[in-house]
């Protein structure tokens, strides 16, 4: 008899969003409830694509809908979804980023067809593309998007995914996560590290704009210690290809 390896899961598609401000150059970073994925870490706002993100029905709401493959559509549908259910920003026409917070059960088009705008998919500038490694029981094939908005925006969170929602410098971010001072975990330390490389969300965008796609997927390793190390591979383009996780 052969024996069979371990499972794999397959990753769930998803996709997050770096939401910048200027004047200093910010990027929102928001904390997750205890119970969820990346409990009580750092992270952008985002999450899983919905089925109702497939929807051609978004046609009449949506920028640029034609412009982009049917799943680059949705997952970008999803991102936007996402920043508004879980901060309340909605990004819609004109570039004219507002703040409409979530009623209870209300669904993402519905909010949409009543402010009476369409969301921009044009406004997200693709910035990277992680999937999980094979050895975790949950794994996400995850696009992360930037997004610049004015800094009169306010971020609500919705109180049951995010907590809190703060804005800080990139630069400062990667200390605490060096630091161990904040709980953030790798994906996020290290496109934060990339967008600590642009001094606005002008430079951001036209650098991400302008940056070859590439697929991440990490490797990891348990050390002697217990300690988990995880790498990426240096044609990435990271400024960071290996961390040492905290315990």
């Amino acid at each position: 008899m052969t024996s069979q390896g371990p499972v794999v899961s397959a990753p769930r598609s998803s996709a997050t969003v770096l939401l910048l401000r200027d004047d200093p150059f910010e990027v929102l970073l928001v904390s997750r409830a205890a119970r969820g994925a990346f409990a009580s870490a750092l992270v952008f706002p985002g999450g899983a694509i919905d089925p109702g993100d497939h929807d051609p029905g978004w046609r009449e709401l949506a920028t640029d809908f034609d412009e982009v493959t049917s799943d680059e559509r949705a997952v970008r549908i999803g991102a936007i979804r996402e920043v508004w259910e879980e901060t309340g920003i909605l990004l819609a026409d004109d570039q004219a980023v507002g703040t409409a917070p979530a009623r209870a059960g209300q669904e993402f088009r519905e909010a949409v067809t009543e402010a009476g705008v369409r969301i921009r998919l044009d406004a997200l500038a693709h910035f990277g593309h992680w999937i999980t490694p094979v050895v975790e029981p949950r794994r996400f094939d995850t696009h992360f998007f930037l997004a610049a908005v004015s800094r009169d925006v306010v971020a609500v969170p919705d109180g049951a995914e995010t907590l809190t929602a703060e804005w800080m410098s990139p630069a400062r971010a990667v200390e605490l996560a060096r630091s161990g001072e904040r709980p953030i975990i790798f994906p996020t330390m290290v496109n934060l590290a990339r967008l600590a490389e642009s001094s606005n969300s002008a430079e951001a965008l036209a650098a991400a704009r302008a940056r070859p796609r590439y697929t991440v997927q990490p490797e990891i390793a348990l050390e002697p210690d217990g300690a988990r190390r995880v790498t990426i591979l240096a044609e990435s383009g990271y400024p960071v290809t290996e961390w040492r996780e905290f315990r």
